[in-house]
């Protein structure tokens, strides 16, 4: 599988701004004490849970979790380089926040379904796993054709993923979170030749160039919409 690299590196999802207002909707859902635990499924760099370590002045660094090893990755966090569902089978520690962040979209359904039942006997009492994934019936993410049909079709998968949670966890609370997102489009077009988002890992270079020149005649000025995400939030 295609590593997911540039998704929080010199994107409005790593502005402090973007941080500051997730976290802020992260902190209304659960909230967390000085000596709160927290496990960051997927963190990549760990710009997330580092802004809340420092924010709220954490005794304990929060544990993230990704595949692939920044060089630039947070110091105030404690990575491993470990998939989520090797780390919380293994793992003594239970959690007050285990957070997934626009990362199950990239798992197997039957391991979706393993993880987040080996996540619920690692939270503590009044612990919650909250997860996150791109909005499955509302999308403003600009796209070239290609990637929109491909984005559609991972739309598509994320809404049975979804439905299956759901099923299997009725009792889940379901929130949303948006973002309003203006960018330069000369930026935009960086982050495209970046491929920051999944639904482009898979393309040739070809097909990227060709989707950056329609991106820029298909968008005349700074580009300006919501970034919006669904948020599943389970209890113990």
């Amino acid at each position: 599988m295609a590593l997911l690299k540039n998704w929080d590196n010199k994107t409005w999802l790593s502005s402090e701004k973007y941080i500051h207002a997730f976290n802020s909707f992260i902190l209304k859902q659960k909230k967390l004490k000085k000596h709160s635990r927290i496990l960051d499924i997927g963190c990549g760099r760990g710009k997330i849970i580092s802004n809340i370590f420092e924010r709220l002045k954490l005794v304990n660094k929060p544990i993230g979790l990704d595949i692939e090893n920044h060089k630039d990755k947070s110091k105030k966090i404690i990575f491993k380089k470990i998939d989520g569902l090797s780390f919380i089978s293994k793992t003594k520690i239970t959690y007050d926040l285990i957070l997934i962040k626009q990362t199950i979209h990239l798992l197997k359904i039957n391991q979706i379904i393993k993880l987040l039942s080996i996540c619920k006997t690692k939270l503590n009492p009044n612990g919650k796993i909250i997860i996150l994934s791109l909005d499955i019936k509302i999308n403003e993410i600009p796209t070239f054709t290609l990637m929109n049909k491909k984005l559609k079709r991972s739309l598509n998968r994320d809404k049975k993923i979804i439905d299956l949670i759901i099923k299997i966890h009725p009792k889940i609370i379901i929130k949303k979170f948006i973002f309003n997102v203006k960018i330069l489009k000369s930026e935009y077009l960086k982050m495209i030749e970046k491929r920051y988002i999944s639904t482009l890992l898979n393309f040739s270079d070809k097909q990227i160039k060709d989707g950056l020149v329609e991106i820029d005649l298909k968008y005349k000025k700074d580009l300006k919409f919501k970034d919006r995400l669904i948020c599943l939030i389970l209890k113990k």
